[in-house]
């Protein structure tokens, strides 16, 4: 099933609607099967838990959204430093994105498992 958001824009004699297809990066995760992530409105993905990138840097991602959302997912150990997870997330979601309208969601399987998402 697709999720759709309708949009109407009404100019002198003619009504436009526009329909913006809502995307999904759907996650395996540890002993809770899997789970969807939402992609759209994602302003920025960050190393770290919401408390900031010094927090748990390898062992936890998080997507801020613009509605002042966080979606955190701790995942298995990375090195330190390492952007890799990070970067897995950005590619994963600017190739969801570029899906027909057909696709909603895209399956991921990180390298690195994820253990938990948490949604705040």
């Amino acid at each position: 099933m697709s999720v759709f958001f309708c949009l109407s824009l009404c100019f002198i004699n003619s009504i436009i609607i526009l329909f913006i297809m809502e995307k999904f990066l759907s996650v395996p995760v540890t002993g809770a099967g899997t789970q969807l992530i939402p992609c759209s409105d994602v302003k920025f993905v960050e190393i770290g838990d919401a408390g900031g990138p010094a927090s748990n840097p390898t062992t936890a991602t998080t997507i801020y959204y613009g509605d002042a959302q966080t979606l955190t997912l701790t995942h298995a150990a990375v090195a330190a430093n390492s952007v890799e997870f990070r970067t897995f997330i950005q590619d994963s979601l600017a190739k969801v994105l570029k899906l027909e309208w057909t696709e909603p969601s895209l399956e991921i399987v990180p390298k690195f498992a994820v253990s938990a998402i948490a949604y705040a």
